[in-house]
């Protein structure tokens, strides 16, 4: 069925195939042999292990004009393929990308919320609301508020001011605005100023079979129509014991999240962790490797591990997986009983350049984010191309879940 000699292409009869649709869309299979580039709609281009090392240096490329219709092309370079058309027919798609690029010239510009944050929820939220009405009026397509920014930043707290959040494809309609005030303002804010919202993370109480509770550290991100995108729950809890500077356990009222998360946009894919899961280079790998342009960490560092670890973390992750990465704190409080965050929320290029940075107090941060500048970077230095895949791998174990879940 497929059967390539030279530079022979092979344009848009793939698309008629939906088993091939379904692998474009969802990304690549990694099953061994060279490297096999997919790009969708302008938006996406996948590097994984192609079918195997008899296909030689098949590439697939796609695209998006503006009629909507996607155009796949397929060459073959070098030697001859026959029977491939089973091989890519039997692939089960899954959900790994190397890369997501924009459309070329595309800018999207990003707002950062570093708001301080009381024991005083109702003003948290009012708080939270008017810093994304600032962004908003600032032009941000791309919103991110601080790690915890309903709730003190303490163990005791959390479960206290925990709400449910509802899950992603909700769209508030029956949402208790009473029982969840937090997550009604963030989807309410996204559809009134049209922009993605990250809406940081605040604690979230589930209510389990056997009638106990699960407390978790939950980031929700909200589409400008208000559906909820994208659901992370804090992977890595936070639990550190700095002798003679900082004790403390996240873990004795937090469950763990397990599912790495992002979400699409028309400017790129992007991905979401919360604070400690930035120390931890395997997820952030994985979120390039389903494709982020753009990682997403709302964070609430110390005045212990910030100074010493907040902006040297981003830049290697950026650097790392040749990425932006954007990193968003609350301000630090003014009362040295509360908890200090280090503050600096900041955005730092795929060359590893902090292109703003705040200082410790409450502002609405702007930075334009070049995605052409993904590209050219990752051009430059192509090391997801260069990986000894003979030597070392990553293995991930998909959880079965969609995007974002």
């Amino acid at each position: 069925f497929f059967f390539f000699v030279g530079n022979m292409s092979f344009v848009q009869t793939v698309c008629g195939l939906s088993r091939v649709a379904r692998l474009v869309s969802a990304g690549s299979k990694h099953c061994g042999g060279r490297n096999m580039n997919i790009r969708v709609a302008g938006l996406a281009r996948a590097s994984t292990r192609a079918f195997s090392s008899s296909l030689g240096g098949m590439r697939v490329s796609g695209g998006e004009g503006k009629s909507g219709r996607t155009r796949t092309s397929l060459w073959m370079v070098g030697g001859v393929v026959s029977g491939c058309g089973a091989a890519w027919l039997a692939m089960a798609p899954t959900q790994r990308r190397a890369s997501c690029d924009a459309p070329a010239g595309t800018k999207v510009r990003m707002a950062l919320c570093q708001i301080g944050v009381t024991a005083d929820k109702a003003a948290n939220i009012y708080r939270a609301k008017t810093a994304l009405q600032e962004a908003a009026n600032g032009g941000a397509q791309l919103v991110s508020l601080p790690e915890c920014w309903n709730s003190p930043y303490a163990v005791e707290s959390f479960p206290v001011y925990a709400e449910p959040v509802p899950s992603v494809g909700d769209v508030g309609e029956m949402l208790d605005v009473e029982a969840s005030p937090s997550t009604a303002m963030v989807i309410q804010a996204a559809k009134e100023h049209g922009v993605y919202v990250i809406g940081g993370s605040i604690p979230e109480e589930e209510v389990q079979r056997d009638g106990s509770k699960n407390v978790y550290n939950t980031s929700i991100t909200v589409d400008p129509t208000g559906k909820i995108v994208a659901k992370h729950r804090k992977m890595h809890l936070f639990d550190i014991d700095v002798p003679g500077k900082i004790y403390f356990k996240e873990s004795d009222t937090l469950t763990a999240g397990d599912r790495c998360t992002y979400f699409d946009t028309p400017f790129g894919r992007v991905g979401v962790g919360i604070c400690y899961d930035i120390r931890f280079p395997e997820l952030s790998a994985q979120m390039r490797r389903v494709g982020c342009d753009i990682l997403v960490f709302p964070g609430a560092f110390n005045m212990t591990t910030g100074p010493a670890h907040w902006t040297l973390l981003q830049r290697a992750r950026a650097v790392d997986e040749q990425v932006y990465v954007v990193a968003v704190s609350p301000a630090r409080s003014p009362n040295t009983k509360e908890y200090q965050a280090w503050g600096h929320s900041s955005v730092v290029s795929p060359w590893g350049d902090v292109l703003v940075e705040a200082d410790s107090d409450e502002k609405v941060l702007f930075c334009d984010l070049d995605m052409d500048k993904v590209t050219e970077f990752r051009s430059s230095v192509p090391t997801a191309q260069q990986k000894r895949h003979d030597v070392y791998n990553m293995v991930f174990f998909s959880q079965g879940a969609p995007p974002g879940i």
